[in-house]
């Protein structure tokens, strides 16, 4: 995307990012905010994201790299800090940083939060999403009292994902589609974050609307997005807006990272910006969660060329929905075929890295429809395409969700019907395995994990949740020498790491337990329930600042749902911290079955806080008492001076 000549320097630029909207759902009368800022501008007919889903593809506008450069080939990655993100620079050269997602897929761990000033990915309790009209408030919040100094505001819209549900009156309007009524909805709110930048730029200012990736709708079948690159997903609407941008319409292919160059000329700074000849894209989903064949596609004028198990190529241009496959009769030009055999493929190791995300966020992203493997995949030369097993793909996703929720009664019978279909499957056999243990089915358990070790002999993924499986019931001291080799191999692997965190509590090893608990939370942000384990464990072995770290984190975590202020109190007393003690112990509920040890305690605190009411506080504790505390009570100095 060249910026002209002539452009002023230094604008304050927005950069909405609309995610699963399809190229052809703009431009009509669904959008008329869109249509507005189009006429102002260049459209890009045909733009392409590099990658169908959020967080890679943002990852792309964001480091100007194809997703072989920054190395996040799915949702739930983790992008290096290595790459240097368009933020960063920005607000090295003076920018005000800003950014409002609507999604958990964007989150700030990920990687994409570096350089902001402002990160806003405030969901609500427990939520996953918010709608356009909650990230829009929160833009325009920002907006009215925003630093005076050029801006880089992005704004995420996540709402055309599946399910469709569109606010009135909307739904209504477009009752026939109600994913044309998403897209309509946040077409609305977008005129809104657009007025409210211009009016307070005044000056120079450029915006930047675009897709991250498309929707299948049922086209090729693929109902939703992630697993195949036609244009239903990788095919989307880009238009641009500001200083040096000629107003019109561009038929060349270009793809969506060089939002990344386009932003970085606005602001004054070196960047590339010269049209690519070849436009690339990837779905890679399926072969690191399957070891299904790894897809590229090759974009040059009005051919599309795909390379997945076998070459397909296509007219994009005569033939928008791709029915004709051109492959036998198209004369595939020498840099595409460059491009397509030089584009660098992911190693299998590159998978498993959602070990790192605890249960809770597992749960968020597969609220969102989002679920990856856990497990290397095995890689063979004559494994299926995707395109030829997209009737898998609602199976796939319906199981892994079913996993992730715990409901393995109803995985099950799903995750059979894959293996039927795809019996090299080893995500989806560890998976029904695992399903088997966790419901107390021991002999189908251990019969699905023989299956998956004729499907991967000695791996390593294998031996890992066979041993959870071992640790989880009678034999669990046969889990721990498989458990402590396992770590000897990989320090790191995280599933290991938990079960003998727990196998070390049956053994009676605490300070063991604590330790593996510090490395498995170096490698992953615990759970509330977690922690109060920590906490518990750490009580249990005289490590009172731990325990009260722990602690404090899970109240931090969950609010008035914490259950545990009685051991905070208590641990609060012990390390004089007297006042924070009173207030933890003065949370207690009378029905907590520990409410005669708070009183005993608190009185103590009221004692030693010299409190006008300390002898109404030890009566109390007297009248209230149970056999322990009676005698506690009667031994206590404190209460005797």
């Amino acid at each position: 995307m060249p910026v002209e000549a002539g452009a002023r320097a230094r604008p304050s630029i927005l950069l909405v990012t609309l995610d699963t909207t399809r190229a052809d759902a703009v431009g009509g009368a669904a959008t008329p905010a869109l249509n507005r800022l189009a006429a102002r501008g260049r459209r890009y007919s045909y733009a392409y994201a590099t990658v169908p889903q959020t967080l890679p593809s943002h990852a792309s506008m964001m480091t100007g790299l194809y997703p072989a450069g920054h190395g996040v080939r799915e949702n739930a990655r983790f992008l290096a800090e290595g790459h240097p993100l368009l933020a960063e620079k920005l607000k090295a050269a003076g920018y005000g940083t800003a950014a409002f997602v609507s999604a958990f897929a964007v989150a700030k761990r990920f990687g994409l939060g570096r350089g902001f000033d402002v990160y806003d990915e405030d969901f609500g309790e427990g939520a996953a999403e918010r709608d356009a009209k909650g990230t829009t408030e929160r833009a325009l919040a920002y907006l009215g009292s925003a630093p005076a100094q050029p801006l880089f505001v992005w704004v995420h819209y996540y709402d055309p994902h599946y399910p469709y549900t569109p606010p009135e009156p909307h739904r209504s309007r477009h009752a026939g589609n109600p994913y044309l009524g998403e897209v309509a909805f946040m077409d609305e709110q977008l005129g809104r974050v657009v007025q409210a930048f211009e009016q307070r730029a005044a000056g120079a200012h450029a915006v930047v609307v675009v897709a991250d990736h498309g929707e299948g709708l049922g086209e090729h079948g693929e109902q939703q997005h992630g697993n195949l690159v036609y244009q239903s997903t990788m095919h989307v609407p880009m238009l641009v807006v500001g200083p040096g941008i000629a107003a019109g319409t561009s038929d060349a292919p270009v793809s969506t990272r060089r939002v990344f160059h386009t932003v970085m000329r606005w602001a004054g700074l070196e960047a590339n910006d010269d049209a690519e000849p070849v436009v690339m894209g990837e779905a890679m989903k399926p072969f690191l969660d399957y070891g299904w064949q790894p897809q590229v596609m090759a974009v040059e004028g009005k051919l599309k060329t795909i390379l997945a198990g076998r070459t397909e190529v296509y007219d994009v241009v005569a033939d928008p929905a791709e029915k004709r496959d051109l492959g036998p009769q198209a004369s595939i030009s020498r840099p595409v075929r460059a491009a397509l055999r030089d584009y660098p493929l992911p190693s299998p190791q590159a998978a498993a890295t959602t070990e790192n995300l605890n249960d809770e966020e597992q749960r968020k992203l597969a609220s969102l429809g989002y679920v990856a493997s856990t497990v290397k995949p095995v890689i063979r030369p004559d494994a299926p395409r995707p395109a030829d097993m997209a009737h898998l793909f609602p199976i796939l996703d319906d199981a892994a969700a079913l996993f992730v929720r715990e409901q393995y009664a109803q995985a099950i019978p799903l995750l059979d019907r894959i293996l039927g279909a795809d019996p090299t499957n080893l995500d989806a056999a560890l998976r029904l395995a695992t399903a088997h243990s966790s419901l107390g089915h021991d002999a189908e358990a251990l019969a699905a994990f023989r299956r998956a070790e004729a499907i991967a002999p000695d791996n390593a993924d294998v031996r890992t949740y066979l041993a959870l499986h071992l640790a989880r019931g009678r034999d669990w001291e046969r889990a721990v020498p498989m458990l402590e080799r396992i770590l000897a191999e990989t320090p790191n692997k995280v599933p290991a790491l938990e079960a003998l965190a727990l196998v070390r509590e049956r053994q009676q090893r605490p300070v063991d337990a604590i330790e593996l608990r510090r490395k498995l939370y170096a490698l992953r942000a615990p759970s509330a329930a977690e922690l109060i384990a920590m906490g518990s464990l750490a009580m249990q072995t005289g490590q009172t600042a731990l325990a009260i770290d722990s602690f404090e984190r899970a109240r931090a975590a969950q609010g008035d749902a914490f259950r545990n202020q009685l051991e905070l109190g208590v641990l609060l007393l012990a390390a004089g911290r007297l006042a924070e003690a009173r207030e933890a112990l003065d949370r207690v509920p009378a029905s907590h079955p520990g409410y005669p040890m708070a009183l005993f305690k608190r009185a103590q605190v009221s004692v030693l806080l010299h409190e006008p009411d300390a002898q109404a506080r030890i009566a109390a504790a007297r009248a209230q008492a149970n056999e322990m505390t009676r005698e506690l009570i009667a031994r206590e100095r404190l209460f005797q001076q």
